[in-house]
């Protein structure tokens, strides 16, 4: 939508190919339904918040900035806010008011909208002239964008499709995986916990070397397969793959205390209910689900009296509240993912128009192509730069512009 936008703007004749009976589906479920637009940060701070793709994606950013992103929405008429961590959603936290002001805009402009499903691109003498779609029509074309998405929510539309095109005129395709999704884990603690969420934890994801590959702080969920919560969908675009590595989940559920004062918070908590069964006092530390999961791994019968806990169990206590660890043995299936890493290679598209370099007047934006960013809007502010950025060299071909 925002190609089409952008060329149709710039003096082109635009058809946009939409799979899905309406426009804009997929924007329904981002930021949990109220639509994530972008964040309000400088460029070069969005910049590093895609493990790929971000040097790729300095000059369309850069020409299509979040600034710009919130701009562009309130002058279509949606109200923005921005909320914790610099997320810019929209005042009536209502997806559907975005989606409605991108179609009106599509229609304002007078893009044509075709609902259909593209299966072929055509070519010309080295040069893209047309598709033809599943039920076998052919529509012309001097430019073609090819913006559908990745493979993650299929649901939605987004199936690989445009991993395929690609690769029928020559473009290397890196295989898709689910990035920003959750992480399954062994053992049988995390079911025992199912439903609970950590606020204000840290979170390090370490590698078989036992380096650092990720590490953050915030919010996380267990669940009946293992965690998820913004915490670890985030820790998620930094693995490279369980078939390439281990990895394993370390949470410190008392950042802000170091060792020795989470050991003297214990003792006072102990010093003041030394007759009562350590399960029963440990409320003032954990949350209830946690309780028999951590007297487990410390190997504290819970009934024990707290005056009879010793110095060895207390050490235990506190190392097991400062690296709650939590072996890692995949993620969930890529449906499930938020977006996908992989895609069409970066190498092999002008970073500045993304046209691609195999075939003339072609054209990538979003995620189709291999990048991913963090959450909090940056997956959606890539798609606004590239899909501009796609627009706007688009239209200057169609033109016959250089």
């Amino acid at each position: 939508m925002m190609a089409a936008i952008t060329a149709a703007r710039a003096g082109a004749a635009v058809t946009l190919i939409e799979r899905n009976e309406k426009v804009g589906r997929k924007l329904y479920i981002t930021g949990k339904g109220r639509c994530n637009l972008t964040n309000r940060c400088p460029v070069d701070e969005a910049l590093q918040n895609y493990p790929r793709g971000g040097r790729f994606l300095h000059s369309a950013m850069s020409r299509f900035s979040p600034e710009d992103a919130q701009a562009f929405f309130e002058g279509l008429g949606v109200p923005l806010k921005v909320e914790r961590g610099n997320r810019v959603f929209p005042v009536s936290d209502r997806a559907a008011d975005v989606i409605d002001a991108l179609f009106y805009e599509l229609r304002r402009q007078r893009v044509n909208i075709v609902t259909g499903r593209v299966t072929e691109l055509l070519q010309t003498e080295g040069r893209v002239s047309g598709v033809t779609l599943e039920d076998g029509r052919t529509l012309r074309a001097d430019a073609i964008i090819v913006a559908t998405g990745g493979a993650s929510y299929p649901a939605t539309g987004s199936t690989g499709d445009g991993y395929a095109l690609a690769q029928s005129v020559g473009h290397t395709v890196v295989p898709a995986r689910a990035s920003l999704v959750p992480l399954v884990t062994v053992r049988e603690d995390c079911p025992q916990m199912q439903g609970l969420s950590l606020r204000n934890v840290t979170l390090k994801v370490k590698n078989q070397k036992k380096k650092t590959v990720y590490e953050g702080f915030g919010e996380l969920l267990f669940t009946h397969f293992g965690l998820s919560g913004p915490l670890v969908l985030s820790a998620s675009a930094c693995l490279q793959g369980f078939d390439k590595d281990k990895y394993s989940a370390i949470i410190d559920l008392k950042p802000a205390l170091s060792e020795k004062q989470l050991d003297e918070r214990i003792l006072r908590d102990f010093g003041q209910n030394p007759n009562r069964d350590v399960q029963n006092v440990l409320g003032a530390l954990l949350p209830r689900l946690m309780i028999p999961v951590v007297l487990r791994r410390t190997e504290i019968p819970p009934e024990t009296k707290v005056h009879d806990v010793t110095k060895g169990q207390r050490r235990r206590l506190v190392e097991e509240l400062k690296g709650f660890r939590l072996e890692l043995v995949g993620t969930r299936p890529v449906a499930e993912a938020i977006v996908t890493s992989g895609g069409v290679k970066l190498s092999e598209v002008n970073s500045t128009t993304m046209a691609s370099k195999k075939c003339a007047g072609l054209y990538f934006a979003g995620e189709v192509l291999d990048i991913d960013g963090y959450t909090g809007g940056f997956n959606l502010q890539a798609a606004w730069a590239t899909g501009a950025a796609a627009g706007r060299s688009a239209a200057e071909a169609e033109k016959g512009e250089p």
